[in-house]
């Protein structure tokens, strides 16, 4: 596998890379777009930082590119949209730099507050101007937190260090959560009316894109202070500059802005603003954390398969993950059998789980049944453009849960609906490690799944089983297991066999016209 590394990177993070078996590592930084674009199709992993930008165009050029990699948190810089229908991860690591981040909130904080870079730039000219650059304490005044994530929760524990009051505004914070915090949740519109100073640690995201506008600064106090080393699509900068000239902001300290490098030097050079270059993450600690964190993940993905801080794919918790994985094989194994086992256009698909493998998440375990559904019909699927791929083509999708046990202790059922009719298929996992198909539409059994399977339904009469064997034998094909499923003795039945090798569709075609059948299909998984 070869990887490319765009940015620079630690040496201990190339290390780690370079010294993995079967991995092959290229470094080759400051490439202009149409030289990345040139080269990127020869690679199967890219490792960028915040230079790099894998854009569409990029992307699409990745003809076998598997996974992109982003030492640091914000992937405002990779086209995550175009890399999910292409099927390829992006993976980043959200711990590396948060400390980091959140040191420097804190410190913007405390320098807008005191007005320590105008100091400092007034004493390199020579002046004295004690009297000019009076600032505020920190202590006891409200300060307000906009998401409280990883980030968010650090700069609230480092705040209520300094004695000041933490109210936060997060949307997707549980009361619970917010509770061992021992932060108060408001409304934003709460948040933005009793604050002294604002900070924002809220994701980049269309629902965040300016969100504070001109309407939330008509909200806020008057001499409000605001701090962003967040995203700086979040503040609307227009409106920002518009509040700082009219006095309704006092202090603004930016570390991020809507483009970078900026080009609005009237907010820049606002002498109520202090600024830095994007240096959230900017510690020699942070920038060797997230570069290791970043090649340990795609080490462990290209060595094991293990799939970690990918923003496309759900989050697994590790100590799951191998009991996760048997139930993940055999959603897919079911999801391919029963489109194969199907007629027509898939319209919906209905996803059950039942029992204990509810408590293991349900989210990776869908995604496998729709990329196992869509396999045998489609090329290049995979979990991360498996969900897209059904969207596009119009496929409902629903799950429900149970934690009631029946039968067996787990159970995933899988119906699939087409224009032509309804199929229904089940599955469990014997004694921990042998998945078995319990339920074919109404009748029950047990089988093993395998890479060649032989389902038929018929009438329920002597003969059906021997004529078949027969069939196959003279074939020179295999039986290696044969399972039997009815409603009741004479009715109807379906079977599965287990064969050794493909079965042609002439063999099928003779198969049906056996007395007695009334359809063959093999299956293959």
């Amino acid at each position: 596998m070869k990887i490319l590394i765009s940015d620079k990177l630690s040496k201990e993070a190339v290390d780690i890379l370079s010294s993995t078996p079967g991995l092959e590592v290229d470094i080759k930084t400051d490439l202009k777009p149409e030289e990345l674009k040139n080269i990127i199709g020869g690679y199967d992993a890219l490792v960028v930082r915040s230079s790099t930008k894998a854009t569409k165009e990029i992307i699409n050029a990745g003809k076998n590119l598997k996974i992109i990699g982003r030492a640091g948190i914000g992937v405002d810089n990779v086209d995550v949209e175009s890399a999910s229908v292409r099927g390829i991860i992006v993976m980043n690591t959200p711990g590396g730099n948060v400390i980091t981040t959140a040191e420097h909130a804190i410190s913007m904080l405390m320098s807008m507050t005191r007005k320590i870079p105008q100091a400092c730039s007034s004493m390199k000219e020579g002046k004295w101007e004690k009297s000019r650059f009076v600032g505020n304490e920190l202590y006891n005044k409200t300060l307000g937190i906009i998401g409280m994530g990883r980030i968010g929760s650090l700069v609230a524990q480092r705040a209520k260090g300094i004695e000041m009051k933490v109210i936060a505004f997060d949307p997707f914070l549980s009361k619970e959560s917010a509770q061992k915090l021992n932060i108060p949740l408001v409304t934003l519109e709460e948040l933005l009316k009793i604050s002294d100073f604002i900070t924002i640690h809220a994701t980049a995201t269309e629902q965040t894109k300016h969100l504070i506008n001109e309407k939330a600064f008509s909200q806020m106090k008057k001499g409000v202070k605001i701090v962003n080393c967040s995203r700086g699509s979040i503040i609307d900068e227009k409106a920002l500059l518009k509040a700082l000239q009219d006095g309704k902001i006092s202090g603004a300290a930016l570390d991020v802005f809507e483009e970078e490098p900026t080009k609005n030097l009237d907010l820049v050079k606002h002498e109520s603003v202090i600024c830095t270059p994007h240096l959230g993450a900017s510690t020699v600690e942070a920038q060797a954390n997230v570069a290791i964190d970043i090649a340990e993940q795609l080490k462990d993905y290209f060595l094991n398969g293990v799939i970690k801080n990918a923003v496309n794919l759900p989050s697994v918790d590790q100590t799951l993950l191998p009991e996760l994985r048997k139930y993940m094989d055999l959603g897919e194994k079911l999801g391919s059998f029963v489109t194969q086992l199907s007629e027509g256009s898939l319209e919906e698909v209905s996803i059950e789980y039942r029992g204990e493998v509810v408590e293991l998440g349900t989210s990776s375990l869908t995604l496998s049944v729709i990329k196992g559904l869509l396999t045998p019909i489609m090329k290049d699927v995979n979990l991360v453009n498996a969900p897209i791929l059904a969207k596009e083509r119009g496929i409902k999708i629903s799950e429900t849960t149970s934690h009631d046990i029946e039968n067996f202790a787990s159970l995933i059922q899988v119906r699939l609906k087409t224009d032509r009719k309804t199929n229904l298929v089940a599955g469990t996992i014997f004694h921990k490690t042998s998945p078995r198909i319990v339920r074919i539409d109404e009748y029950d059994l047990e089988a093993p799944p395998s890479r060649f399977m032989l389902v038929f339904s018929n009438k329920d009469a002597p003969g059906v089983i021997g004529r078949i064997g027969t069939l196959l034998g003279e074939n020179k094909i295999n039986i290696a297991g044969m399972i039997l499923g009815r409603a009741e003795p004479q009715g109807m039945a379906v079977s599965i066999v287990n064969v050794d090798s493909e079965i042609s569709k002439e063999i099928l075609d003779r198969i049906e016209n056996l007395p007695n059948i009334i359809d063959a299909k093999l299956v293959r998984l």
